[in-house]
């Protein structure tokens, strides 16, 4: 209505005549239900597979479109703009791209498990490069997708018109085989997505004839015929617990790693080869990404990336440094790049029209439901055609057997309608029987000819027969079904691409570290830190040692021993509680860092103190941890056994390790394989040694029992536990730096509780014990004092010396200082490799007035 109407109409009529041609809505519910009238539509029409075929509409549409093109596997290729566009014509009314992207993805062997088109031409690569223009690129169906449009033309599916009602278009295809479950699918609708994964068609075979001879199969049963998806690439599934998600609840994170080997090369380098990638990585960005990650020193131990693959297949070659550990790489590249990555399942396919995100057993049992509708349909459509045929062969008969009467009457006939309807009446034929008899060639008159109706009629009516009997039970419909996918087996099976690793956990940190020695520092106010053994430099005795660790005023170090990066640590404090801790985790510092609170690390409680901490090398193996023992000291002289298995379960907040009296406190803890012999030793300068068998095992909370008799004011200041069989020496020092090794058997056996004998002659001079020590020639010892500085020696430069003596002087000491901390080191140092001394030159030898 132009602006002039409006100025025309009467005042009192203009509300009115808007009335009658404008309708008010409520913008809010037409905005609903257009958005979901659209949502509907790709969710429906665009995104989801049928759960029936495992198609989409542009699948389905681009592979029946090529049946109808007629470009079937035995025949020439056909450009794929002529295809493209004879789909767009007919039934995809949407851009040509779609069309084509879709059509080339169906060829690509690294995109479909089981590829349905069959391309000649530049149809992409593995590292995403895009395929030529459909104008250059050719394609056919496969033979598998034929398989699916089997029985098409047999009214086994419905139809429906296409966009324009010109022609009509299946809404489902007869999918001989399963397609969903051998392909998957992937798409992304309105509120919802999918993402299904490949199997192998002959498990997926072997599973649905499991279902079909047992409708009450478990998904667990299923399962021992479907191992796990089966993806195009290749790799290896790593874990089972994401497949078994996925197949029991539709949902599920299945982790896939490269396949990798290691090679050495003739010179002694190594190289990681990569042969199969996980699914959906593109290989060229993975390349890229992990040479960016090497050039950000983020990956370590890689010289050099190459890509060496060609036609025969993948070959990603990772060149490795002369010190680089394979394994630890692998597992670096694994952990950042995508040769390792995850496939989230997510089975949402339409059941009857509507999503439903279903498991395997709900997979299988539409695909079968589907199948046995498709064979009761197919079944109908040839026991229609095959009565037909007999209605028309029984015509055939009546006139041969009348052959001369129907002659006369043709003859006699003016035009085909009277003839037509002559024999209608003569012979009580139907119209059908009537025309077929009018179309008959004379040839058929022969006698021969004869015998081969009368033989097509016998034949009719057994087939007949079969297709009632067909109709009429389900067990041999179920067998047809069965059959026909041990056709597609035989025809199509192949081996499994994708290995499984079913026990494998998610890797951790630990996997990309080596597994060094390490020394592990813990101060006298709590502060822990782990530095490589090759920081730390061999000295000569009597050197005044090199700066070790910076500390705070009235700060030393108090625990100071060696262990490897992938070591448990069993931490025991003054209270008698147990922490965990892994070695590789804590704070890696260098010699002069003074690490990092050990509250950070552990949960000790306020005033509580570290006094013992104890390398373990597992604690997950049952023969080790059932025959190795705990032996704990406490400063009052009571000994305590316990099995290393009751401490063998970490928690975060720590347990009880043994019950401690008022007034006394945890001192010493050590590990013993049940066949050792303990020496405690006193402030005093008296030691006791007897059999570990004499300490019966107690449990985890027990208290102990007495170890050593001691005298008023004294109390333990060390506990060894050494093997009778390679005895070490005893090392003993005292906190005026005094020291000296004497032999185990210069300790005579006794009962535990005694007194003991002397270890060291006890003077001013040489103050009280300070510790006691096993020790080699083969060990260097470490000493570090309570103002910091640290010096390393040579064991062998102590000569042996008698039990009751003082010993020699083992570092010079400023006035008010003492020793610390005293460790013995097993040597990995290399020969000849000397440290700096701060003060002057260290000496290897005694001085006269060292030794008494």
């Amino acid at each position: 209505m132009s602006d002039g109407d409006i100025e025309n109409l009467p005042e009192n009529d203009s509300g009115d005549y808007s009335g009658q041609h404008i309708i008010p809505i409520n913008i809010e519910d037409e905005m609903r239900g257009a958005y979901i009238d659209y949502s509907m539509s790709v969710i429906i029409s665009r995104a989801l597979p049928d759960v029936r075929d495992g198609l989409k509409p542009v699948h389905r549409r681009i592979l029946y479109g090529m049946d109808e093109l007629g470009v079937n596997y035995n025949k020439s290729y056909k450009k794929c703009a002529r295809i493209v566009g004879d789909v767009l014509g007919k039934y995809h009314p949407h851009g040509d791209t779609a069309v084509y992207d879709t059509m080339v993805r169906m060829a690509q062997e690294w995109s479909l498990r089981y590829p349905m088109v069959d391309g000649q031409g530049n149809f992409g690569s593995i590292d995403g490069d895009s395929a030529a223009a459909m104008r250059y690129t050719e394609a056919r169906l496969k033979r598998i997708a034929e398989e699916m449009l089997g029985d098409i033309n047999k009214n086994t599916v419905d139809f429906a018109p296409n966009y324009d009602d010109t022609v009509q278009e299946p809404t489902v295809l007869p999918s001989k085989v399963p397609n969903l479950l051998l392909n998957g699918a992937s798409g992304i609708a309105v509120g919802m997505a999918t993402n299904m994964a490949p199997h192998n068609l002959t498990e997926v075979v072997d599973g649905i004839n499991a279902y079909i001879d047992d409708r009450e199969i478990s998904v667990e049963g299923l399962m021992q015929h479907i191992s796990a998806p089966d993806f195009p690439t290749g790799g290896t599934i790593y874990g089972y617990q994401g497949v078994r998600s996925a197949f029991e609840t539709g949902r599920g994170r299945i982790v896939i790693r490269a396949k990798a080997e290691v090679e050495v090369l003739k010179s002694g380098r190594e190289q990681i080869i990569v042969s199969e990638i996980p699914y959906l990585v593109n290989k060229a960005s993975m390349i890229e990404k992990t040479a960016q990650l090497i050039n950000e020193k983020k990956i370590e131990g890689i010289s050099d990336i190459r890509d060496e693959s060609d036609r025969s297949g993948m070959r990603i070659v990772y060149e490795l440094k002369k010190d680089a550990i394979p394994n630890i790489v692998l597992n670096n590249l694994y952990k950042q790049t995508q040769l390792q990555s995850s496939f989230s399942v997510n089975n949402v396919a339409l059941v009857k029209g509507r999503p439903k995100t279903l498991n395997l057993k709900d997979l299988i049992h539409h695909y079968v439901e589907h199948r046995h509708e498709v064979i009761v349909r197919r079944t109908q459509y040839e026991l229609e055609e095959a009565e037909k045929r007999a209605h028309i062969l029984e015509g055939y008969l009546i006139a041969l057997d009348n052959l001369d009467e129907v002659i006369a009457l043709i003859r006699n006939s003016r035009d085909p309608e009277i003839a037509r309807s002559g024999l209608m009446e003569r012979f009580s034929l139907s119209e059908i029987q009537a025309r077929a008899i009018l179309d008959m060639r004379l040839q058929r008159l022969t006698g021969l000819e004869r015998e081969k109706i009368i033989k097509e009629y016998e034949e009719i009516k057994l087939l007949i027969e079969d297709l009632k009997d067909i109709l009429a039970d389900e067990s041999r419909r179920m067998q047809i079904i069965k059959d026909e996918l041990g056709e597609m087996k035989d025809r199509y099976g192949d081996e499994r691409r994708t290995d499984i690793e079913h026990a494998a956990d998610e890797f951790t940190a630990e996997d990309m570290i080596p597994d060094d020695e390490m020394v592990i520092t813990i101060s006298h106010e709590g502060y822990i830190k782990r530095t490589p053994l090759v920081e730390y430099r061999t000295q000569g005795r009597g050197g005044v040692g090199s700066r070790a660790v910076k500390s705070k005023d009235n700060d030393f170090t108090e625990h100071l021993f060696i262990a490897t990066a992938h070591n448990y640590l069993l931490i025991f404090t003054e209270s008698g509680k147990v922490f965990w801790h892994k070695v590789w985790a804590i704070p890696e510092g260098s010699k002069t860092a003074k690490g990092r609170p050990i509250q950070n690390l552990i949960n000790i409680d306020s005033g509580d103190k570290v006094r013992s901490v104890i390398n373990v090398k597992t604690l997950d193996d049952p023969d080790y941890i059932n025959n190795n023992f705990l032996i704990m000291g406490t400063a009052n002289g009571t000994i305590k056994k316990t099995a290393l298995e009751a401490y063998s379960r970490p928690r975060q907040n720590g347990i009880n390790a043994i019950t401690i009296n008022e007034g006394d406190k945890l001192l010493s803890v050590q590990l013993t394989d049940g066949d050792s012999h303990i020496v405690m030793a006193t402030n005093g300068g008296r030691a006791i040694h007897f059999h570990e068998s004499d300490v019966r095992p107690m449990g985890r909370t027990a208290a102990g029992v007495r170890g050593v008799n001691m005298g008023d004011g004294e109390m333990v200041v060390g506990m060894v536990c050494v093997s009778h069989k390679e005895p070490p020496q005893l090392l003993v020092v005292s906190e005026k730096g005094y020291g000296k090794r004497s032999e185990l058997d210069d300790y005579r056996i006794t009962k535990r509780g005694g007194k003991g004998v002397k270890t060291m002659n006890i003077t001013e001079k040489t103050g009280e014990l300070v510790t006691i020590k096993a020790v080699t020639d083969n060990d260097d010892l470490m000493i570090i004092n309570k103002s910091g500085i640290a010096i390393r020696m040579e064991v062998s430069s102590l000569r042996v010396m008698g039990r009751a003596t003082q010993g020699v002087k083992l570092i010079r000491l400023n006035e008010k200082d003492e020793i610390s901390a005293v460790a013995s080191i097993t040597k990995i140092m290399e020969e000849g490799e000397e440290g700096e001394t701060t003060e002057g030159e260290g000496t290897n030898e005694p001085n006269s007035e060292d030794q008494e």
